[in-house]
């Protein structure tokens, strides 16, 4: 089984939309029994609050299920726990990483480098433009999948 934990900052918007953007990936390409996909923030600040409204919105607009989901943090178990740690922005790896104790096994990553950028994936707090997350994380998650079914045995 493969084991992904989307990560971003408070795990209201960008991770727990790439959560179920891949999710539903995964679902179409009949591969649910082989992932196991959650997601998690760096900070605390919205520890057990759910996904923002704008995630939910435009999830719904695309028609893909929103996973229930509650913001947690990551914590240093974490890294043992799975097997890709796919952060949003370049802050996140940095927090990612310090959480971790380092990223001895190369199990962080940043999502749009599996799209083949360097970018980091628009931040909706901010910008309040859920559209250009989506588009980014749809980007992300198409090419991580299409990493998965290149690189790691499926069983």
């Amino acid at each position: 089984m493969i084991k992904i934990l989307f990560i971003c900052h408070g795990n209201i918007c960008r991770s727990t939309m790439a959560e179920s953007v891949m999710t539903h990936l995964v679902k179409q390409k009949k591969l649910e029994s082989a992932f196991y996909i959650n997601s998690a923030a760096t900070s605390r600040e919205e520890i057990g609050n759910p996904p923002h409204y704008g995630t939910v919105n435009k999830l719904r607009e695309v028609k893909i299920p929103l996973i229930p989901h509650r913001a947690v943090q990551m914590t240093a178990q974490d890294y043992a726990a799975y097997d890709y740690l796919i952060g949003m922005d370049t802050a996140n790896i940095r927090n990612m990483t310090r959480i971790a104790g380092g990223d001895s096994e190369s199990k962080i990553y940043k999502l749009l480098t599996f799209a083949g950028s360097g970018r980091d994936v628009a931040d909706p707090w901010y910008t309040g433009d859920f559209d250009t997350t989506y588009k980014d994380i749809m980007e992300g998650c198409d090419g991580l999948l299409q990493h998965i079914l290149e690189h790691d045995q499926l069983n």
